[in-house]
């Protein structure tokens, strides 16, 4: 392929029909297979304005009431959604954001979405004019999105061309933009209703009969609106591209016609949803690091849950039991309404072993054992202890397990000590003079004091009927016969009575 073919013009035309139809089935598998039409307007004046191949083939047309629908048995009716539309055109941007950074919308039907890709010069990234549509409408087609794909070095020319690529992309090469224009009908343009009944008029029905008028006589008839007219139908009308400014937000929405009470139904639509932000985030090399459920409720207000794996997750299973276990413990109040997905992407995780380092549990299978646990003792007993700034014995709070960011700096062994807590404390029997400690009793064997340090006086609470205050002493202590024994002694200056409450180790 030559540098003069590499920087060819090359368009690309993503061109969606029923759109809203689309929209509103790609997040309902259980619709896939059954006909369905989009409402729309103010009840009880709504009207059918889209619909999927199976309704069409039953019959139903664009423009019926809700009234007319009700003569087609097992149809299923769905009210058109604009926050799930503006959520799917973002979607389909960023999805042409990943091959080039010139996507531009076009204005076509209520009922379809076009957008047109910039692809010169990227033949050598991703082949062939032929093999770029067909990745981009694989690319698409993954999304839950049928689309129709046209490419061509006239932006128009794609733009036209697009609907009519029925099965596989289509592709007209530089110089031949007129002979297969020719045979589209007139409608494709967008014509006005005054311009289609004046070319009706004419008798002309196709690109080619419009192509083949002679311009001088055209322009004096339509002026210059007949002079675009007809270098549109030739495939001769030149363009300037104005691109949008996509922007990567892994969101999926969709809202219900009726109140959800049962947390299968909310699970069912929430695989689906992971499916596509896990589509999503793979086509950009990213994996996702957490999960935003917000759920709308009947009446008012939200429920929010986060879920935050250990590592970034590109497991559907894992993050569906997550959200599974994280709502039985945290139902939501009310009906829900609508779902909101957004998830933060994260960088996929790896970890390289050494040839003869043993494997080690695999982390998203902690993070279901965790929620397991937790959804069977509570989420606050579960996680690592970390202690309080305050003076209080056994005061501790627990806090979710977390990768470390940075490096952790290893700690000379020989300056660390650990302490094992006694719970329940052992009660001793002990022997001092003053604050002298001689010896003490622990399990029916005597034990010298050797060396003690304290006490430390503790109190707190003196406010209220739990007051408590207490000694301390560290102790090194040895039977007769045995190794010395490391451990925390305290008396209990209100009750009077002495118990060990740790050993060091």
């Amino acid at each position: 392929m030559g540098v003069s073919e590499m920087m060819q013009p090359l368009f690309v035309c993503v061109h969606v029909l029923e759109f809203p139809a689309q929209v509103m089935l790609r997040l309902r598998p259980d619709l896939a297979h059954k006909p369905a039409v989009v409402l729309e307007g103010t009840p009880p004046l709504e009207q059918v304005c889209s619909m999927n191949a199976l309704a069409a083939k039953a019959g139903v047309a664009h423009g019926m009431t809700k009234t007319e629908l009700e003569s087609f048995p097992g149809l299923s009716i769905l009210r058109r959604s604009e926050p799930e539309e503006r959520t799917a055109r973002a979607i389909l941007l960023e999805t042409g954001g990943a091959f080039t950074p010139r996507v531009e919308l076009q204005t076509t039907t209520a009922s379809a979405f076009s957008m047109v890709l910039d692809m010169t010069g990227a033949t050598r990234i991703f082949g062939t004019p032929q093999e770029i549509a067909g990745r981009i409408a694989q690319t698409v087609t993954a999304l839950h999105f049928f689309a129709h794909v046209a490419s061509s070095a006239n932006q128009h020319t794609a733009l036209c061309m697009a609907p009519t690529a029925r099965r596989v992309p289509i592709h007209v090469p530089a110089g031949e933009e007129r002979r297969h224009l020719g045979p589209l009908p007139l409608v494709l343009l967008n014509l006005t209703p005054q311009q289609t009944e004046t070319l009706s008029l004419w008798g002309l029905r196709t690109f080619g009969e419009l192509a083949d008028l002679p311009e001088v006589e055209l322009i004096a008839r339509l002026g210059q609106v007949g002079k675009r007219l007809r270098l549109l139908a030739r495939g001769e009308h030149p363009h300037h591209m104005v691109p949008e400014e996509p922007t990567f937000a892994l969101d999926e929405f969709v809202a219900f016609d009726s109140p959800i009470e049962i947390l299968d139904s909310l699970l069912f639509v929430l695989g689906p949803m992971l499916d596509q932000l896990l589509a999503r985030a793979q086509n950009r090399s990213f994996a996702l690091a957490s999960v935003t459920v917000t759920l709308g409720l009947e009446g008012s207000g939200e429920h929010i849950r986060i879920i935050k794996p250990a590592l970034p997750v590109l497991r559907r299973e894992v993050l569906l039991k997550l959200l599974h276990l994280d709502l039985i413990a945290h139902p939501p109040p009310a009906g829900v309404l609508s779902i909101l997905v957004h998830a933060e992407p994260g960088d996929v995780s790896k970890v390289q072993l050494g040839l003869f380092a043993p494997q080690l549990p695999e982390p998203l299978r902690l993070d279901v054992t965790l929620a397991r646990i937790a959804a069977l003792v509570g989420e606050e007993r579960v996680g690592r202890a970390r202690l309080l700034d305050t003076h209080k014995p056994d005061s501790f709070t627990m806090e979710r397990f977390s990768v470390p960011t940075s490096p952790v700096k290893k700690k000379d062994p020989r300056s660390s000590v650990s302490v094992r807590r006694c719970r329940p404390p052992w009660h001793l029997a002990v022997q001092h003079e003053g604050q002298h400690l001689i010896s003490f009793e622990l399990y029916g064997k005597r034990y010298n004091v050797q060396e003690s340090y304290g006490p430390w006086r503790k109190s707190g609470e003196w406010w209220s009927s739990e007051v408590w205050s207490w000694e301390e002493w560290d102790v090194r202590a040895a039977p007769h016969d045995g190794n010395a024994l490391l451990c925390l002694i305290t008396h209990d200056l209100l009750r009077r009575h002495w118990q060990l409450e740790a050993l060091y180790d």
